[in-house]
This record gives structure tokens, sequence and C-alpha cells, in this order.
């Protein structure tokens, strides 16, 4: 995971700040950043309150770090449910994603794990969930897939996506009790003790693999636009990121001056993403760009989804239930809870990334199993609404900590609100149903291959030297696209006489991820090899340049509300996993001792922090 360390630029800040701002941080820092003399020191840590104009700011700024998977997920499965041509079912759906995440993002920096980590989709549930929906008896009728056959108000279509939607549902929510349960047990400690780098590596670059396909044809509805956007973001994100743009900006001491902001390092894909939206505009009403559905480069039109934004209502609450009673799909349940593992294997990387970042002290297990058990509770919430997804630690957001040096957990609660109005304005999530074909196309060529590459720069920690590690990591790799691929050409090989059974090996042996992360766990655990050339004794250790943790206490984990001071007098509250109690701080790891295995700080598959 990329920590986004001061060093690696001249400024890696979003904005120059002027003199009264930096006395003010000065002033209200918190004492767990008074004794770090680094230059990688958070302006405002954890518990701090930054001014209340920087807190709109930087919670907007979040927000919009976490456009592209929180629009690309619902998107990508709105194939799936037979919604290709149903923009406004589609933009429902990306209002009730931001809505449950703002819930969820509250909920966990207030009783879950209590650090500055915004909630929201997770891809590693999108790979089995279009598992489950590519089944024969879940595929689309051939006629939903013709845009003049498809009339959305008619009630045989509504029953079509709905009923694929409630057995989505249904089955987040009983795999997300799974993670509720491990969270609230205490047993993530113990399985992350069997999980290291060769487990999480195929599983995590899986993830990016296997929607190559669904990249490929939206990148083929116009090569010369996605390629347009790549090349944008690219130059954004990887060649203009130091470069400052002045802007107009005023202070008492310095009174009307320039300032610097960088606007191309935090938000490269949203510029990408606008510029080539425009560029498509102008092509449209140019009419540049064929109005024949049949022709190519008809989907690159600004016009195709029509009157979507007009048709959307203004206010919209999403509601548990709003697509129907939820139905369960017991091979649904299995390939979730594939996705769940992977999921909470990323987020425990993603608390220690985000405590480092915002000078709090490495995550105790009592946090940890409340962070897990909280995100639980958000894909059980996100699976009642209806969002088609469930909810996980953002690790975009996560490295925006380390570019704006800004810590505070307030700033993530009042993007958590902001969320949560973005996600009640109908209107907002019809604007993004609009973006053209190709520019999402252009835009997830960057995204999946980022992902990719994050699962691979797990096994930077392992001994790559060694034979044993190379066969682990290239045999889980390519088994886990030959094994899927192979049974969804000849799906009725696949016949034990019981057709759940058939249904659950189905999904699970379509789903990449699983295949790759079942096949590394079992072989890293049998295959004899040593923790050095593992990479776990890495793990256990840290990494050596981000060791060093601000001095702090396990305040920055307690309840709130006197919750914890009210405990702590209790004897049995030692025995509960996931309350504080006296005793149970962190404290800080010394550079070079030996974390326990259970909170070690795992690389969580940073999507976008790459960019």
């Amino acid at each position: 995971m990329a920590s986004g360390k001061g060093s690696n630029g001249p400024h890696n800040v979003v904005f120059d700040m002027d003199d009264s701002d930096q006395q003010r941080a000065t002033e209200t820092r918190g004492s767990s950043c008074e004794t770090e003399e680094d230059g990688n020191k958070p302006t405002y840590c954890v518990t701090d309150v930054p001014p209340w104009y920087l807190c709109i700011f930087l919670a907007i700024q979040h927000y919009l770090t976490s456009l592209g998977a929180m629009t690309s997920v619902p998107l990508i499965l709105s194939e799936g449910l037979c919604l290709q041509h149903d923009t406004l079912t589609q933009s429902q759906l990306i209002n009730t994603g931001f809505f449950a995440s703002g819930l969820i993002t509250l909920l966990q920096v207030t009783f879950g794990v209590r650090l500055p980590i915004l909630q929201g989709a997770t891809f590693a549930l999108l790979t089995p969930s279009m598992a489950m929906l590519s089944m024969p008896e879940w595929k689309c009728p051939t006629w939903t897939q013709n845009a003049s056959l498809v009339d959305t108000s008619s009630p045989l279509f509504v029953e079509v996506w709905q009923t694929r939607m409630r057995t989505l549902q249904g089955s987040i929510m009983v795999a997300s009790l799974l993670q509720i349960l491990i969270g609230f047990s205490g047993l993530v400690g113990f399985l992350m003790r069997f999980v290291g780098p060769l487990t999480i590596a195929p599983t995590v670059s899986l993830i990016g693999l296997s929607l190559y396909d669904s990249v490929g044809a939206k990148v083929g509805s116009h090569w010369g636009i996605s390629a347009m956007t790549t090349a944008l973001i690219v130059l954004f994100s990887q060649y203009l990121r130091r470069t400052p743009i002045p802007v107009p900006a005023y202070s008492r001491a310095k009174k009307l001056h320039t300032s610097k902001l960088y606007i191309f390092q935090t938000m490269p894909i949203l510029l990408g993403i606008a510029v080539s939206w425009f560029v498509c505009y102008l092509l449209t009403i140019s009419d540049v760009l064929p109005s024949d559905p049949a022709q190519y480069g008809h989907l690159g039109r600004t016009d195709v989804k029509g009157n979507v934004v007009n048709q959307a209502s203004w206010f919209t609450l999403p509601y548990p239930g709003q697509w129907g009673m939820p139905a369960v799909s017991l091979a649904g349940v299995f390939g979730m809870m594939a996705g769940i593992v992977c999921s909470m294997a990323e987020s425990v990387g993603d608390y220690h990334a985000c405590a480092r970042l915002s000078g709090a002290p490495p995550p105790p297990k009592h946090a940890i199993s409340r962070g897990i058990a909280v995100e639980g509770l958000g894909s059980l919430l996100a699976g009642g609404l209806g969002t088609g997804n469930g909810t996980t630690s953002f690790s975009e957001n996560v490295a925006a900590l380390g570019i704006t040096k800004v810590g505070s957990r307030v700033v993530i609660l009042v993007s958590g609100v902001f969320m949560i109005f973005m996600g009640v304005l109908g209107k907002i999530g019809a604007i993004f149903t609009t973006i053209p074909t190709p520019v999402m196309g252009g835009m997830f060529l960057i995204m999946f291959g980022v992902i990719t590459a994050a699962g691979v720069s797990y096994m930077q920690s392992t001994d790559m030297n060694s034979s044993r590690n190379i066969f682990v990591f290239g045999f889980s790799m390519f088994t886990a696209l030959v094994i899927p691929n192979f049974i969804t050409k000849n799906p009725d090989l696949l016949q034990t006489g019981v057709k759940e059974v058939d249904q659950v090996l189905r999904i699970l042996l379509t789903t990449n991820m699983f295949v790759g992360g079942v096949l590394g766990f079992f072989l890293d655990n049998t295959i004899p090899g040593t923790k050095r050339e593992r990479g776990l004794l890495a793990w256990d250790k840290g990494d050596p340049e981000d060791s060093t943790y601000a001095a702090g206490t396990d305040q920055v984990y307690d309840l709130p509300l006197g919750i914890t001071s009210r405990l702590s007098s209790q004897s049995w509250v030692r025995h509960v996993p996931f309350c504080p109690w006296a005793g149970s701080g962190s404290g800080c790891v010394p550079e070079g001792s030996d974390a326990p295995q259970s909170e070690r700080p795992l690389r969580g598959p940073d999507e976008l922090s790459a960019l």
C-alpha cells in the first residue's frame, strides 16, 4: 500500500497552508503529534478538529475520491441485473449506495474502529455477484439486451431484475452474518495468523483480472474516447501530480495572495472523466458521433441515456425492502462469504495504515474486532437497502490521509454526512449514469489495472528468489484463470445430481478470487517454508520506515459518550473481545519489535492510491 509519505514529493499536500492556518494547526494539534519530529507527521491527528471550512473542503475531497468505486460497482452490477437500458434504476442504485456508505461511515468512526476511514462499495463482493448472475438460471433474457424491446415500467421487466436483486440482497445479508460473528467474537486475530502475502496476493489480483471481459466491452464501444480518458488520467496522476495550480486565497496575515493547489494529485480520475465527458458532449452536439444505435461509437454520445436526469426525482429516501422481500440462495451465500473473507483481510491492513497516517497508535485487538463487526453490519445494512453490494474500508481514502496530512476523524464524519445528503438527492445519481460508456471503460482500464498490481505488490515482503513462492503464486494465479473459464464455457459438465450442490460449486469455482485464494492459502500453509521466506516475518515486524508511530494512548480507540469509563470498572469486560478495558491499550510498537501476529500491519489493496 502506498503510504503517501511526505518525502515522496516537494510538497505532497493538497495546498500550501498560509501562516494563520499553520499557527492554528500547531495550537489545535493533539499531544500525539507534538513529540514526533519527522517530516511525516500529520498536521491534524485523529482526535484533532480542524477549522470548519477545512473540514468541509476535505470532506468533499474524500467524497470525490470515492466516486470512482461508488459509481462503477453499481454500473457494472447493472449488467448482471439486466438493467443496461434502465438508467433511472441505475441512478437509484447509486443513490442507495451513497446513502448506505454514509450511514456506515458514521457508525464506523463513532463506534467501530474509531479511525478516520471511509466506508463504501467493495469489489470483493462484486466478483462473486457477477459469478452468481452469470449462472444459466440467472442469465438475462435475450430481449433485455435490446433497448427497443425494453419497457422499464412493465411488470415483466421489473420482476426480471428485482428477482435477481432480491436474491443478491438475501445472499449478502446472510454472508455478512459471518463477518459480524468473526468481529464480535474476536476470531479475526486468530484467522489472520494463517493468512499471508501468498494468500492475499492472488486473491486481490484476481479481483481486477476477473473483470477484463466486462471492461473490454466498454472500451470497445469507442476505442478513441476510451484511450483519451485513460491517457488523461495517466497524465494527471503520474506526470502532473506534483504540479501545483495557483489559486487566489485570503488570510489576515497575507491578505489577498495566491496559494498552490495540488489538484492533479488529489482528483486525477475525476478530472480525466470530466474532460472526456465534455469532449463527448462536443462531439454529440456537432453530430460527429453517430445517432444510429447500430453504428460504432454511438455509446460515446452524451444523450444516449435520454432524459434520465429530468425523470429522476429531486429527493429519494432508500429504505429496507424497497425492491421487495430479500430471498436467499445457498450458492450465493457461499460465494459472498468468499468475498467477505477477502474484504476482512483488506480492512485489517487499512486499519494499520490509517493509524500510521493519522498519528494514532497501532489499533488494539478490541478496535480491530469492532471495526470488522461494524463492516459486517454495514454489509447487512447495504444488503437490506438493496445496493446489491456490501461495504468495506476504502483504501484510496486511507492513502488520501497521507497526501493531505489531515487525519482527523471529524473530517470523515462530515464526509459521511455529505454522502448521506448526496444519497437522498435523486438527480445526483442520475447524473453519474449519463457518463458515456467508453469514458467509463477508459477509467476501468486504470482502476482494475491498479487493483491487479496492488495484489502483486503484496509479494514484496516475500522472498521472490524462492522457487517455493514462485510456484505457489504462479500456480494459484494461473489455475484461478483456467478453472472458472472452463466451467463457464462448459456449465453442464458440473453435475453431481443435487441441484443445490451444483449451484454452490458452480459459483465458487467460477469466482476467480476464491479459487486463487483457496489454492494460495492451502499451499502456503502446507508447503514447508520459513516465516522470512513466506513474508510473515516482515509482516510481524512491520515496515521499518513505517514502524515509528506517533506517541499516543489507547484512548483514541475508546468508545464515545463515556461508555469505556463506565465499563472499565467491570471485571467481565476484559472477556468481551470488542470492549476496551484498563490494560488493553495497544501502546506503541518500537522499531524492530515483534508485534502479535493478529496485529501485523497488513497492506490493504489500495485500488487507486497509485494514482
